[in-house]
């Protein structure tokens, strides 16, 4: 069992994407509404932590991405066609250096 999850809750757009890339035993229904869960290390979630300032974990462990990030993966679930995305997945949502000025406008 993975340490943290994300949550992509998906509308019926989203869930055609994902049946079509063939993950549809993958959907599961967490408070009535239909999503996949993308299982991540507390490392990975330490990262997307420093990324995503106000990332809330529910008691499950499992959070929801920002609206833009959240679309990422799932474009990344359906172009590898795994849940399994996360080491590849993190490269893509989290910018380590946001929000600091590069090290030459440090002088």
């Amino acid at each position: 069992m993975a340490e943290y999850l994300i949550n992509v809750f998906l509308d019926d757009q989203k869930s055609k994407k994902i049946e079509g890339a063939g993950l549809a035993d993958k959907i599961v229904t967490i408070d009535g509404k239909k999503a996949v869960q993308v299982e991540m290390s507390g490392k990975e979630q330490k990262k997307l932590v420093k990324g995503f300032t106000d990332l809330k974990f529910d008691a499950s462990n499992a959070c929801v991405l920002p609206t833009d990030a959240d679309s990422k993966l799932l474009d990344i679930i359906c172009e590898m066609k795994t849940l399994d995305v996360m080491k590849f997945a993190i490269m893509k949502l989290y910018n380590p250096l946001a929000g600091k000025a590069p090290r030459s406008a440090m002088h």
